[in-house]
């Protein structure tokens, strides 16, 4: 059962399930809620506090179920609206609280509100919940602004219809931005977060959290940094605005007005540590991804700085930190960690294509990070597989790409199908137990990565993750509080976390030792000759 703490989110593990390449559970290749529902004892026995379920509403997929065309519904692929509070019943029972996947930037091209906005004229109701605007140069052919789609391509499609209007979509097409000026768009959302909140859903995740608010009268982005990549991005007409804050601290009065309060955590891709900050406040939203630490590469000063400024910037608004190393829309961690490392931060497949790796490398180093994350203070979430040392699948064939980047970027970017592969349980060959099928292939090599191949096999990926979870959850160190860095060498992290804990991250190129009197409680690696290897971490008993 869920404990009765309502600080549970401050130090909570939890588990992102990208629904569709989680579990079948009806056999037409595809994950669903029975998916789920079949493997909540293999996340209770994980040790994790909650999931977050990716979108699981009624959508055309033209971006992996991000393109909402009914935000209080399920789409039928998945299950019906029984079959998720089934799920939430029984998640709740083995101890697991759930959040889903707010998708409050923009709707389906084919949600009901986009499609009366098309069938009524320039200036109408139904418009105005999105942003609809004239076009540009004598014929309006021109679009309103310079705006860029995320997935390539301009921000802005010209409708059909007779107006001729353009319509903005900071992502696909078929993904229209809404207007986060209109009153009737910011009620409906609200009530969106009422309908599942009243059926026990715990909190949710923010998509693009960064990016309701547009600037008035949408200026021409020129020559602004992009705050997604740049540490210049200042007043960005379109990104990180701080109006955006206003709609954080409504949705925070609705979450507090139930028993026990809910919960959210943002997808905010901001400039710096204190503008991520901002949205963590005590009246807005309670925690948000730490993107800045996933990007770091595996050198210890870049490590340090990103932990120093998290835990710095955090503590002035009174939030704890929430680390991530992986997720549905970057590269996975292992293949990241695989190539050479730089001050140049690793994100996607992109980065990647070209530049030869080493799984084993990036495996050693991901079971270090893994370490080195759920020792930190604070939260934590892990990704899909990312328990079982899975890395990102560089080779899909071409013909089965189906992320909008592919499309958008005339075949030259190939997208985040890769880290999306769906899971292999059980077997020595393809779908490994997923269903019946698998809807994107899964490599040849993953029969080693089964849970079924790795539970209680000593030192394999998944016991890893099981024996860091169960001392987490046990020890009074771990979990929310305050560190203490304590002197090392050139390459090495060391920590103390009160009372009688420490981390020790070997990024060095020779072994290092444990500390004078330190008793070893976990490592990623094998100590040779009471040695700590390098690319390898530590959990220490130490004396207070």
């Amino acid at each position: 059962m869920l404990s009765d703490d309502p600080s549970w989110w401050r130090s909570a593990v939890i588990y992102q399930v990208y629904i569709r390449s989680f579990a079948d559970g009806s056999g037409d290749g595809i994950g669903d809620i029975a998916g789920i529902r079949s493997r909540l004892p293999y996340l209770a026995g994980l040790g994790v506090d909650a999931l977050w379920i990716n979108p699981w509403y009624p959508s055309p997929m033209a971006d992996g179920g991000y393109d909402v065309s009914d935000y209080r519904a399920v789409e039928p692929v998945f299950g019906s609206l029984d079959d998720a509070t089934a799920l939430i019943r029984e998640a709740h029972e083995h101890g697991l609280r759930v959040l889903l996947d707010l998708v409050p930037n923009h709707t389906s091209d084919q949600h009901a509100w986009f499609q009366a906005a098309l069938a009524t004229p320039p200036g109408s109701p139904e418009r105005a919940r999105y942003l609809f605007r004239d076009g540009r140069g004598p014929a309006g052919d021109e679009p309103p602004n310079d705006w860029r789609s995320v997935f390539g391509g301009a921000a802005w499609t010209r409708e059909p219809g007779p107006s001729g209007q353009w319509f903005l979509h900071l992502f696909a097409p078929e993904q229209p931005d809404l207007d986060w000026t209109n009153p009737e768009v910011r009620a409906d959302v609200e009530q969106t977060l009422r309908f599942w909140f009243d059926r026990d859903v715990d909190g949710f995740r923010i998509d693009v959290a960064h990016g309701l608010i547009k600037a008035e009268g949408l200026p021409d982005l020129g020559d602004a940094a992009d705050p997604t990549t740049s540490r210049r991005a200042k007043d960005h007409p379109h990104w990180d605005r701080d109006a955006v804050h206003e709609v954080y601290q409504s949705w925070r009065t609705v979450a507090d007005s139930y028993d026990p309060p809910r919960v959210f955590v943002a997808e905010a891709w901001v400039t710096n540590p204190e503008r991520l900050a901002a949205y963590v406040r005590p009246d807005e939203l309670h925690t948000a991804f730490n993107f800045d630490f996933l990007r770091a590469p595996w050198l210890a000063p870049a490590l340090r700085r990103t932990i120093d400024a998290t835990l710095r910037d955090h503590a002035v608004v009174g939030a704890p930190a929430t680390w991530v190393l992986s997720n549905h829309d970057v590269a996975r961690h292992v293949s990241r960690y695989a190539r050479p490392q730089s001050d140049r931060p690793l994100h996607s497949l992109q980065d990647l294509v070209g530049v030869p790796g080493d799984l084993d490398l990036g495996r050693r180093r991901a079971a270090a990070a893994a370490l080195l994350m759920l020792a930190l203070p604070g939260g934590a979430y892990v990704y899909q597989g990312e328990e079982l040392g899975l890395e990102e699948v560089e080779d899909l064939p071409d013909e089965v790409l189906a992320d909008p980047t592919w499309e958008r970027s005339e075949h030259t970017d190939r997208g985040r199908d890769g880290c999306r592969v769906p899971l292999p349980w059980a077997g020595d060959a393809p779908p490994y137990g997923f269903g019946t099928s698998a809807w994107l292939p899964q490599p040849a090599g993953w029969a080693a990565r089964t849970p079924q191949a790795q539970a209680g096999v000593e030192g394999s990926f998944l016991e890893l993750y099981r024996s860091a979870l169960t001392l987490r959850r046990d020890h009074p160190a771990l979990g929310d509080g305050a560190l203490q860095w304590l002197p090392s060498v050139e390459q090495v992290l060391l920590f103390r976390r009160s009372p009688g804990f420490g981390c020790l991250v070997n990024l060095s190129d020779v072994p290092v030792a444990l500390p004078s009197g330190a008793r070893l409680l976990l490592s990623s690696a094998p100590l040779v000759d009471g040695l700590l290897l390098s690319d390898a971490a530590a959990w220490l008993e130490l004396a207070d």
